[in-house]
């Protein structure tokens, strides 16, 4: 559910992304902006006395601080007007980093994960930080932090705009250990807490403090990220950090009521779909054993081949030719009559990941949306705002009109800088 993975588009657009992606690093160094490289740029996080995971405030350490890419302000222009953004609002040029720090699975045992942390060059001395946590990817090298892809769009906008940027790539994404737990809310929002932390101190280390106010933002998967991630802020989960503001894209907020019913009767695409559904199911069996044999899920010949699909070390456009071309060819009827009428420990995983909207935000919000996306249908969004609204919490919902889910957040991204500039300039 994200800019990652437009599947719908599938066939047109991903078997040419690594060409793509390629061919924009080209560019970027034809026009003097080529990414610094990694080797020999290690920072090391404090050492101290006890194993990082015993102590207390091992959680958000920074464990490594690698320069990534540097742009000037013509460069970052030109990487988001190539992908069809509207590029008023780039003030400065950027200086890109990958963060590797500590933080937990999602059992709570200690592990690392990376992201990608932005500054702009110029501006304020002491910054405010935006959290920016990204849609749906099976390919880890996809991540903020790994590639100069399209998942680099709403930092460098929000960098090149005058704020920091915390872009985590969620646990076994990026440089990352394991696989990735797509979906899995808890793990998503540690993840990028503590991302926060981390870039805390990288901006402290790189001379640009941050000022501790937090604009969060994120796209699809990155949506649902979001609210969740302001949930916890507001609740006190770091008082260092203070959320101002909360602007997700096309997140699936309401997997029970809105996104899984859209999956069944067409409301999302057939591609879509299938793709999400199984990337979903197999993440949660990992967390959440729902079969004691793939083939109670799966149809053969694809019950042997789906969770390796899924391991973050296949490209989409090796994942979808491998699979039907619809959900009821892929999975068993059982199954296929379980998803629509969940319960016992599928119901659970599904409400496990719902409810992101239901709390009282003491900020302002706006949910973006657009009655054209056929992989985060508009209802998703409607559902997150009466959510907030049985609260006495009026979030607009934005709909950007009959454009897909990729072109609602490139749509909705520079509306959102606007936003948060006015809402910094309120504070």
């Amino acid at each position: 559910m994200g800019m990652e993975n437009n599947a719908s588009n599938s066939a047109r657009t991903n078997a040419t992304r690594r060409i793509l992606a390629a061919a924009t690093v080209v560019v970027l160094a034809a026009l003097g902006t080529v990414p610094a490289t990694a080797a020999g740029h290690q920072t090391p996080g404090r050492t101290g006395s006890a194993p990082a995971a015993q102590r207390h405030d091992a959680r958000g350490e920074l464990v490594a601080l690698t320069p990534v890419a540097r742009h000037d302000r013509a460069g970052v222009a030109d990487f988001l007007a190539t992908a069809g953004m509207d590029t008023a609002t780039v003030r400065h040029g950027v200086r890109a980093y990958r963060l590797t720090y500590r933080t937990v699975t999602p059992q709570g045992g200690p592990t690392t994960a990376t992201g990608l942390f932005v500054l702009p060059e110029g501006g304020a001395h002491r910054l405010d930080l935006v959290s920016d946590t990204h849609g749906t990817m099976a390919h880890r090298d996809y991540a903020p932090s790994a590639t100069e892809d399209s998942g680099r769009y709403a930092a460098y906008l929000h960098a090149s705009a005058g704020r920091a940027v915390a872009a985590p790539d969620y646990l076994g994404l990026g440089k990352g250990p394991g696989p990735h737990p797509y979906m899995d809310t808890g793990s998503a929002v540690t993840a990028s807490l503590d991302m926060l932390r981390a870039s805390r101190t990288a901006a402290q280390r790189l001379g640009r403090p941050l000022t501790g106010d937090v604009y969060a933002s994120g796209f699809s998967q990155g949506g649902q990220v979001a609210m969740a991630l302001g949930k916890a802020l507001e609740s006190g989960a770091d008082r260092r950090f203070a959320l101002r503001a909360l602007a997700p894209v096309s997140g699936p907020y309401d997997l029970e009521h809105a996104e899984t019913p859209a999956i069944f009767d067409g409301r999302v695409n057939s591609t879509s779909a299938l793709f999400y559904m199984t990337y979903f199911l197999t993440a949660q069996n990992r967390l959440h054993p729902l079969w004691k044999d793939p083939s109670e899920a799966f149809r053969e010949p694809y019950a042997d081949i789906v969770e390796g699909l899924f391991d973050t070390n296949h490209f989409e456009e090796e994942i979808i030719p491998a699979l039907p071309a619809t959900l009821k060819e892929l999975l068993t009827e059982d199954y296929y009559e379980k998803i629509q009428h969940p319960a016992g420990a599928l119901l659970a995983v599904v409400r496990a990941q719902d409810g992101n909207c239901a709390w009282k935000p003491d900020v302002p919000v706006r949910l973006y949306s657009s009655s054209g996306d056929t992989d985060v249908p508009i209802a998703n969004a409607r559902s997150c705002a009466a959510d907030l609204a049985r609260r006495g919490v009026r979030a607009p919902v934005i709909d950007q009109g009959p454009v897909t889910h990729n072109e609602t957040y490139l749509k909705s991204g520079p509306q959102i800088v606007r936003w948060f500039d006015a809402a910094s300039a309120r504070h």
